[in-house]
């Protein structure tokens, strides 16, 4: 659902990828307007109750308007309600099929540390599944290029989004490329002002509309500077960057925040983005690893010290 110039916000969903419908919903449902979201709302709550219903029955299941649920499949990527119909009815039998059985959704304070850890166990696949099938390849390798392509990388992110910044910039600095994360606003500020039309700016927000994350970017374009987004709303502000990727985030409970649950998205494009720089980067991404593999190799202690 990435795309470049911030077209994330209107992708369309691909019938050969019906699991992207439930993705994507979970990420518009909180950036859409009171009406459509209360339909999201009760479509994800039970996909398969609602794949029966009438446009007319939708409504009056979710206590909407009808133009409400035509304004949600259009949302979704849909042509209309129908094709938002058949791709849910898809969608729903294959997460029927992929989802452990026993688990409820929500993590409450009573549960025993075993379910804990089934119950975030499948959460976490589920983003996964999720992000996999709703990211825009197109996208994935336009940011992949720009990346090579740079001379500098600032990648900025705040709080949990911080985390993923420095992922990145850990990972494309092992095979030698120049990056520096920045996990505080204000320095954040300082060194994309400072910027020059042959860097990269990577800016990183989960909600896409941290202060701190969408200024530097607007400083970004103003000097021309190119920039890559990652969030988890597609209709954020963040999305007006060069180059949108778009993670999921894992369904919220009451004790899991926002920052837990779109983490996991967030770090699987990390991931895959790395990937297709070092397949671009080839012999000089492979000779950096080989590189710091060997002279860091006397501080790994041998199996067996105890020293």
């Amino acid at each position: 659902m990435g795309a470049v110039r911030g077209s994330a916000g209107t992708t369309a969903v691909s019938s050969a990828a019906p699991a992207s419908v439930l993705a994507r919903l979970r990420s518009l449902v909180p950036t859409l307007s009171r009406g459509p979201a209360a339909v999201g709302r009760a479509v994800l709550d039970d996909p398969r109750q609602t794949v029966p219903m009438t446009v007319q029955q939708l409504a009056t299941h979710s206590q909407a308007s009808e133009a409400s649920v035509i304004r949600l499949a259009q949302a979704a990527g849909c042509s209309g309600y129908r094709e938002f119909r058949t791709l849910l009815a898809a969608a729903a039998a294959q997460e029927e099929v992929s989802r452990p059985s026993g688990l409820p959704a929500d993590i409450s304070a009573g549960d025993d540390p075993v379910v804990v850890v089934a119950k975030l166990a499948a959460e976490e696949r589920q983003a996964l599944a999720d992000t996999a099938a709703s990211l825009d390849i197109a996208a994935l390798e336009a940011a992949a290029d720009a990346i090579v392509a740079a001379r500098r990388l600032v990648i900025a992110g705040i709080g949990a989004s911080g985390l993923v910044a420095e992922d990145l910039s850990t990972k494309l600095e092992r095979i030698g490329l120049t990056a520096r994360a920045v996990t505080e606003g204000h320095m954040a500020m300082t060194l994309t002002v400072l910027m020059e039309p042959d860097e990269l700016l990577v800016a990183i927000s989960a909600s896409g509309e941290t202060t701190d994350i969408i200024e530097p970017l607007a400083a970004a374009r103003e000097a021309g500077v190119p920039t890559v987004a990652l969030t988890v709303r597609p209709r954020s502000t963040l999305t007006s960057a060069d180059h949108v990727l778009i993670g999921v985030a894992a369904r919220e409970s009451g004790m899991r925040s926002a920052a837990m649950s779109s983490r996991t998205g967030q770090l699987f494009i990390v991931d895959v983005l790395f990937t297709l720089v070092f397949q671009r980067c080839g012999a000089r991404a492979r000779d950096a690893v080989g590189t710091s593999h060997r002279r860091l190799a006397p501080r790994r202690r041998k199996a067996g010290n105890p020293s």
